[in-house]
């Protein structure tokens, strides 16, 4: 076991079993030896890649995203562009000199980075230096009163689940124990008032993620109030079932939950049903889940990529693999998912 995996045994022995959301947390974000606190996770020499540093298309057809958003709702002045979990600051870059086609956008807005890990600050800034709009960043995500331009790829997946597992006397949450240093689950004694289908099986697992369905409130309800547009991509579901999606991947392999903490990414996937019904709850309108692979086609992902070819023919071959990965149904097309949210009676927006 690891040293932060010694901290959290200690822990459990000391003041009793943790939930799993509580575990992800501290494995995920300890300020001295969590996952995100240290360390560059992404791209060929991290453990898994994103879709921007697939191909800067992704980036750019999200940039012309939201300025057709920002068209559509009569150009506000003093707007934000949020992006949540930026990772390397990748796809920003690119949707920032996309915009460049629409100068009074750069003009009107200011950009925040919602980021808490130092290591991917550090990256960002040096990536967004200079990009055309003055950036700012954060810790964590406020809404505020201006109007809100949002972008949130592979962030919802990343926050804390809780586990619930079916069982003879009811829900009872999955926790995380300690035995003579070891770590594993285990059941709550007691049972759990969790709003759940009564149909589900034996031994069905439902998982839940108060941080995020918090969030996509929050930012329905800030975009109802102000004006806006979020962009939400994830891999996850649009039709909840009673599986475990949690999992643990380290140098693109899948690993053991358990295993080492701080060392291994943790992510579940994303219940998009949950997460619009949040956004709703906060008073905005939401559009899709769609595939990732239909919103990129109807964004033009194809024209651009011939565009690509044609200037860099050497790279027409590695151009097309990147094309292939991010929208056909085998890759990324169909697991990951987009789902909008808008002001109420604004217009179906591109790619929905």
């Amino acid at each position: 076991m690891n040293a932060l995996g010694q901290r959290i045994a200690t822990l459990i022995e000391t003041q009793g079993p943790l939930s799993v959301a509580q575990f992800m947390t501290i494995a995920l974000l300890d300020p001295s030896d969590g996952y995100y606190a240290r360390r560059d996770p992404f791209g060929a020499r991290g453990d898994f890649i994103t879709a921007p540093e697939v191909s800067q298309i992704f980036g750019e057809l999200v940039g012309l995203w939201c300025v057709q958003a920002w068209i559509d709702q009569d150009e506000p002045k003093r707007a934000q562009l949020v992006e949540l979990g930026p990772g390397r600051g990748t796809l920003m870059a690119d949707a920032l000199r996309a915009a460049r086609l629409a100068p009074e956008f750069l003009t009107s807005i200011d950009v925040v980075m919602v980021e808490a890990s130092d290591a991917l600050r550090a990256l960002q800034q040096e990536r967004l230096r200079d990009c055309g709009a003055p950036v700012q960043w954060k810790d964590r995500f406020e809404a505020g009163d201006r109007p809100l331009f949002l972008i949130a790829n592979e962030f919802f997946d990343a926050l804390p689940v809780r586990q619930f597992v079916h069982t003879e006397r009811g829900w009872c949450e999955r926790m995380i124990v300690a035995d003579k240093g070891v770590l594993g689950f285990a059941l709550s004694p007691l049972a759990s008032a969790v709003a759940v289908e009564d149909d589900a099986p034996i031994g069905g697992v439902y998982e839940t993620s108060p941080a995020a369905l918090a969030i996509a409130e929050e930012i329905g309800h800030a975009i109802a109030r102000k004006g806006g547009a979020a962009l939400i991509i994830d891999y996850g579901y649009d039709r909840p079932g009673f599986g475990e999606t949690l999992q643990a991947v380290g140098r693109h392999r899948f690993k053991d939950v358990l295993d080492a903490p701080g060392e291994i990414d943790l992510s579940a996937h994303v219940d998009f049903t949950a997460l619009a019904a949040a956004a709703r709850r906060g008073g905005a309108q939401t559009f899709g889940p769609v595939g990732q692979g239909r919103l990129l086609d109807a964004l033009g992902i194809g024209a651009r990529a011939e565009k690509l070819a044609r200037l860099n023919k050497n790279e027409a071959s590695l151009v097309a693999g990147a094309v292939d990965r991010l929208a056909s149904p085998e890759q990324m097309g169909t697991l990951f998912k987009a789902l909008a949210i808008l002001p109420p009676h604004t217009p179906t927006p591109p790619g929905f």
